[in-house]
């Protein structure tokens, strides 16, 4: 089937859309909770996945967690609960981004970090202190329900007393910018906090906590997931050592392996604020390590406590291929389940596969990592920004553009961030396409200098894709479940 450019741009933004909307959590908690029986009488019960909790057994409804669709799900939550109001009480607390924090009748949605800043801030410690109270005061005939999505570990923030927040945040930006996984971030993160791996489900055992979870992780692992805290944490201190050895070794060289009596206050005056903060983390590991009762027994039994995922990247995908066939495609899709490796190699290889024929339409979902320039040399832009830009320079590359630019394939490649948002931007993502291609040979004929290479070196993806209207602004979807690409490709052009 031959399209036209303009139908092959309306079906790449339409599929990716439609993986969207099948992971809209409204949907998804409908799908899980649901309240059965006469509510007047006292035969009622909630259902919550293949579970049925009667309501005469439940004193109090509680409502926690926090994520950036955390606030979508309490609203769903409400309004299946809404025919208990007069009869049960039920309260809660959600820490969610600002742009979240709509007033809800029953669960208060705290505002606890600005949009596109996904970082620990002071007022989402304080909601997470707020979460900590509720659960500590937990009954046995209370039901705590815990609404659990991507960026839960951010909006989450319980610092042990010994690490302040700031030294945290310098942490999480260091190992971020030093290409660290998921996994390893979490690793050292759950080691200096209150609430994460497992944290949570200390405070409430012994009492009911089901965990409603929106997996934004590759692989789904609930250890992971907001940093893993109604499961108990696999992971040790010296696990978290062994990461930061590998980003940070003359530090951790400088505290585990010289004289005690060297290390001084003294020596720390002398660090940046950023080896600082990293120095008096690993003399922290180092003070559990040496303490006698540093490394408890792990408890691998889950009590009452439940972990229900409820939707994930699988399902976005799912939705975009059924998008996909309705509209004609011959689609394949794939799912990663473990770390990308860099946004530049995924997009050359996304682009690369879409030149092989296989099919007319490519679904992938998996999360990247970028490892940033300095500061002084970056500009704007996020990971799906880095990987299209980095699939346009390789197509550029292979076919020769810059000498035959007509011979740009009828290729369309779309990435975004399933909950609207790719780095500190106000985009999820971007595209490329045709349409775009005979507008940027219109932009380098004025200003030469405009070359793919340098925006992508720099970081700076956003500034690149923001003349030619490219780059994808859907605002907060609510949900959020990695990364979502659909590359669409016209077979009636010849490679």
């Amino acid at each position: 089937m031959v399209r036209t450019l303009q139908q092959l741009r309306e079906d790449l933004l339409a599929i990716w859309n439609a993986g969207v909307e099948g992971v809209r959590v409204d949907r998804l908690i409908r799908n899980t909770v649901s309240l059965h029986g006469d509510v007047s009488h006292g035969e009622a019960f909630l259902q919550i996945g293949n579970e049925k909790y009667p309501l005469d057994e439940i004193d109090r409804i509680i409502v926690i967690g926090g994520g950036k669709a955390s606030g979508a799900m309490a609203e769903t939550l409400e309004s299946i609960l809404a025919p208990l109001f007069n009869r049960k009480e039920i309260t809660g607390w959600v820490n969610v981004p600002e742009n979240n924090a709509k007033p809800l009748r029953k669960i208060f949605l705290h505002p606890a970090r600005p949009m596109g800043v996904n970082e620990p801030t002071a007022a989402a410690v304080e909601g997470t202190n707020k979460i900590l109270e509720l659960a500590k005061n937990l009954k046995p005939n209370d039901l705590c329900l815990n609404l659990l999505s991507g960026g839960g570990s951010a909006l989450l923030p319980a610092p042990v007393p010994e690490i302040s927040l700031q030294e945290k945040l310098e942490l999480t930006r260091f190992l971020s910018e030093s290409g660290a996984t998921i996994q390893e971030l979490n690793t050292v993160r759950k080691q200096i906090s209150l609430i994460k791996g497992g944290g949570l489900k200390s405070l409430c055992r012994g009492k009911r906590l089901i965990s409603l979870i929106l997996s934004d992780v590759l692989g789904d692992p609930l250890d992971v997931i907001a940093s893993g805290p109604t499961v108990d944490n696999r992971s040790s201190v010296s696990d978290a050592v062994t990461v930061l050895r590998r980003f940070a070794p003359s530090i951790v060289e400088q505290v585990f392996n010289s004289d005690s009596k060297s290390i001084t206050n003294s020596n720390e005056k002398t660090l940046t604020v950023r080896s600082k903060a990293l120095f008096r983390i690993c003399r922290y590991f180092q003070q559990r390590i040496l303490s006698v009762h540093s490394e408890p027994e792990i408890n691998l039994q889950n009590g009452l406590a439940r972990n229900l995922i409820i939707g994930n990247l699988a399902t976005a995908v799912d939705a975009a291929g059924t998008e996909a066939f309705r509209r004609g495609y011959s689609y394949t899709m794939h799912v990663s389940r473990q770390s990308e490796g860099f946004a530049e190699d995924v997009g050359v290889n996304l682009a690369d596969l879409a030149l092989m024929k296989h099919s007319d339409c490519l679904i992938h979902g998996g999360e990247p990592v970028v490892k940033l320039v300095p500061p002084e040399q970056r500009g704007k832009g996020g990971r799906n920004q880095q990987l299209v830009l980095a699939a346009l320079l390789y197509l550029m590359n292979r076919f020769e553009l810059e000498t035959n630019p007509d011979n740009f394939p009828k290729i369309a490649i779309l990435s975004g961030g399933t909950d609207g948002e790719d780095g500190p931007t106000d985009a999820a993502g971007a595209w490329i396409d045709p349409i775009f291609w005979l507008e940027f040979q219109e932009k380098i004929k004025t200003d030469p200098t405009f070359q793919p290479a340098t925006f992508l070196r720099q970081n700076n993806a956003y500034h690149f894709f923001e003349p030619f209207g490219t780059l994808l602004k859907t605002g907060a979807t609510g949900t959020n479940v990695c990364d979502l690409r659909v590359i669409l490709i016209d077979h009636a052009i010849n490679f």
